[in-house]
């Protein structure tokens, strides 16, 4: 569902990502994990058909992602850390737009589904710019979730979110990998995603030092104990001297 070869970005002299490829097939959670700087967000946008790639390929659900943008976006949906949401529509309008954005026709019972479940039913008439940033985060993921995408990507989706934003949100993206979907997600918040992901891909300075499950990167890190959590795997990983090997 999303593949990545050899993707190199760079912005001027400055190389965010470095020949890097990855896999994720559908039912599978990948956990994108790195120091600032490390190359994810770039990482997520060139998937998503933000930033052109400077070389590699890129497929989303089989389409070329640079050659044919609008069948792979058509299968995709992107969560940022930051949503910009239209300050002049209701959250209600925002699902309507992305209905109509996306061909999703008798939209109304998945959307008043998606509001109940996020907790925005009492909020479904309320502008976008007269919400918390939670409230923001939680429409910005229900417009997500809409079409039902193929592929989620999620750039550091807990920003703003309660525990129980948290665990709803948690519960969908399973849903959604159950139900076939691929999925990847960035953050620093280790203790939060350590048992959401099937797998993880630790980036630094642009470049993959592993990727695989946890049991697999752990065997890979000689020293390391086999319940290892993420956190101790990312420090071993970056700053250890594994990272040096």
């Amino acid at each position: 569902m999303i593949e990545a070869e050899r993707l190199t970005k760079a912005y001027d002299k400055r190389i965010a990502v470095d020949d890097l490829s990855l896999t994720v097939t559908g039912g599978e959670i990948l956990g994108l994990v790195g120091p600032n700087g490390a190359g994810k967000t770039t990482t997520l946008r060139a998937l998503a058909g933000i930033h052109p790639p400077t070389s590699g390929s890129l497929r989303i659900a089989g389409c070329d992602v640079v050659k044919d943008p609008i069948a792979a976006k058509a299968q995709l949906a992107m969560i940022p850390d930051d949503p910009s949401l239209f300050t002049n529509l209701t959250v209600w309008e925002h699902l309507e737009f992305t209905a109509q954005v996306y061909g999703v026709s008798d939209f109304a019972g998945r959307a008043e589904g998606l509001l109940e479940e996020f907790e925005l039913l009492d909020r479904r008439d309320t502008l976008a710019d007269e919400l918390s940033r939670g409230m923001r985060q939680k429409v910005a993921v229900t417009c997500a979730l809409l079409h039902e995408p193929k592929v989620l990507l999620l750039d550091e989706p807990m920003t703003g979110l309660d525990p129980r934003g948290i665990r709803t949100l948690f519960d969908a993206v399973r849903a959604s990998a159950v139900g076939g979907a691929a999925v990847m997600i960035s953050s620093h918040l280790l203790g939060q995603i350590d048992h959401l992901c099937t797998k993880f891909l630790i980036l630094s300075e642009g470049k993959s030092l592993f990727v695989g499950s946890r049991a697999e990167i752990v065997k890979a890190l000689p020293g390391l104990r086999s319940d290892a959590s993420l956190e101790e795997i990312f420090f071993e990983a970056t700053e250890g001297s594994a990272s040096a090997s």
